[in-house]
Formats: structure tokens, sequence, C-alpha cells
């Protein structure tokens, strides 16, 4: 059956608003380049197996950056994998540096730039240096709005700094396409940073600004919702305000709420079901956790494999020496 948004739209317009394009072009670029490979099994399981991934939201992994933002699908089914794969982050507790979120984003996709991460990082840390520690939580629901809304939030820091330099408000700003470039964003001076603009004029702004943003941005009824709620803003208050919007992630629907963050169900049932595959691993498993039952004892202790070359055979021949002197005491 189909849906409703379907029926109400012509069929090139639904074929565009969905990257249908988009998709075959991916998919016909890998056939020409897999093509020995794909022989074997023929081309109609790989189309079925390629649109299958698209679907699922594995399609994007270990891709480059520029396929990965190509589409608000790609971008959420991104959101998604990371939020999956790295998710025990945030279970265990740890607290990483933006670099060290950058490089798990690079494990994804190998060519991320480095600009996004330092953009989301800063919505967490606001004044704080960069190098500072994040939470996994915090992290990720900044990253969401950066990295999914990236071309509206270039336009929205363009308004804000014309706002604060008291430039014409009619000036018309289009947003870049998704051609991998970020611009700078711009420099907020300090003023700007303590007292902000007018919220209700930001937000007359930023009401047309959606008018253009048609696919592109958050739902313009949450985002008046949150500038209603304050006489004056910041730039980067209204980015955090995005980001902890509860409404505004499920508009976007990649993450769970934050009280639902650390648990992912599906993945932990399929985790088992590898483990189980896994000869030996499951019974190690078990034997490490009955273990761990038993009465604590003092480990043996282990030399470092990290200990130097000269040390080590300093203590060799101390070794040896300590040994002759008790064999000559037993003696």
């Amino acid at each position: 059956m189909l849906s409703p948004e379907r029926l109400a739209l012509p069929d090139y317009e639904y074929l565009a608003q969905r990257h249908v394009l988009t998709y075959m072009e991916d998919a016909v670029c890998q056939l020409l380049e897999n093509r020995e490979d794909i022989s074997q099994y023929g081309i109609s399981r790989f189309f079925t197996d390629y649109f299958n991934s698209v679907c699922q939201g594995t399609h994007i992994l270990f891709r480059e950056f520029s396929f990965i933002q190509a589409t608000p699908h790609n971008r959420a089914s991104f959101l998604r994998a990371f939020w999956r794969c790295f998710r025990t982050v945030g279970k265990n507790g740890d607290l990483l540096t933006m670099r060290e979120y950058h490089c798990l984003l690079q494990l994804l996709c190998p060519d991320f730039p480095l600009e996004l991460t330092q953009k989301a990082a800063r919505i967490v840390l606001m004044d704080d240096a960069m190098d500072c520690l994040m939470s996994f939580s915090d992290f990720l629901f900044a990253f969401q709005i950066q990295f999914y809304y990236s071309e509206f939030l270039e336009s929205v820091a363009a308004i804000y700094q014309d706002l604060l330099s008291g430039k014409n408000p009619n000036t018309v700003i289009v947003p870049t396409s998704s051609s991998g470039q970020h611009r700078q964003r711009p420099a907020l001076g300090d003023a700007g940073m303590l007292d902000g603009v007018e919220a209700s004029l930001f937000y007359q702004r930023l009401e047309n600004l959606c008018d253009r943003h048609k696919y592109s941005c958050p739902p313009p009824a949450l985002v008046k919702e949150i500038l209603s709620n304050v006489q004056r803003l910041t730039f980067y208050g209204f980015l955090v305000a995005l980001s902890k919007h509860h409404g505004i992630n499920q508009a976007l629907g990649a993450l769970p709420d934050k009280g639902d963050l650390m648990h992912d169900p599906a993945m932990d049932e399929e985790l088992e079901r590898l483990l189980v595959q896994v000869p030996g691993l499951v019974n190690s498993i078990t034997a490490t956790s009955e273990a761990s039952c038993l009465p604590s004892r003092t480990p043996p202790r282990v030399g470092s494999p990290w200990k130097p070359l000269h040390r080590s055979r300093k203590l060799d021949a101390e070794s040896d020496g300590s040994t002759e002197e008790t064999d000559e005491s037993e003696t």
C-alpha cells in the first residue's frame, strides 16, 4: 500500500525527494568498478543487495565523506551507525577529547573533515578549550545537529552575524550544496557572545530561511518554540538548545531519546548471535565470569613487554647471580 505522501506527489517529485537518482548512479558506479566479482552472482542480485543495504542504513559504512553527506537518509544512517558502533563509550562512562571522537568518526569514514568535528565540539565546550573531555551523549547530540543541518547552520551563522553588525535583513543567503567544502564559521565578537541578538527578530529571519531549506532544517514550529522562550540568545546558545530539544531529535529520527541512548536490544541480540558462532569464545567468556566470582588471589607479576632491552638484560644478570648464590647456600 502506498503512503499518503507518495500518493500526493507526482512520480518525478517523489523520486527527487527520495534521491533515488543518487543511489542509482552510485549503484552503477560500484557495479562497473566491481564487475568481475559481481559477474559471479549476477547483476540482479547486486542491485537487490545494494538497495537492501540502503534501506538498512549500512550502505554508508567506510564510504567517502561526499557520499555520506549526499542525502538526508545517508546522514541519518551515518549518525545511527556511529551511535550503534560506539555507544559502549557512553555505556562505560568514558570521556573523550574532540580529537578522539574524530578518530572514531574516521573509522567509519576515513576522510571525515576535522572542521565538522571541531564545530560539533564547540557546541558542547562553548568557551572551554578544545582539548577538554566530553561525554558520549553530549558530543553525539551536538554532532547530530551540526552534521545533519550543516548547510542550514552555515546560513544561520551568517544571519546571526548580520544581526550583530546591523546589516540589511533583506539580504538573501544562498547556502552551499553538499560539496564537501565547509566555510569557516563567522567569528563572533565578545559582545555578541555575551549579549546575543533579539530572539523575535532572529526568528523572523530564520522563518524565511526554513522556507528555502524545506528538507534540511529543523521543523519551524520547534525553532519558534525554542526562540519564544527567551528574549535574547547567542548563536551557540541557539545550537545548544537545538541539540538538547527532544522534539527535534524525534523529528530527525536517527537517534533514540537520551534516556535510551545506551540501550540497543537489536544490536545486543545480533552481537550475542555472532558470539555464539565463534568457537570457544562463549566458553571463554563464561569461564571468565565464573572466575570473577572466586576469591581474589594475588596475580603473578608479569614483566612488561615494553621494558628497555638493556634493563631487561641487567635484570637477567641479577637473576642469574641470585640463583647461583642460592645454589651455593643449599650445598
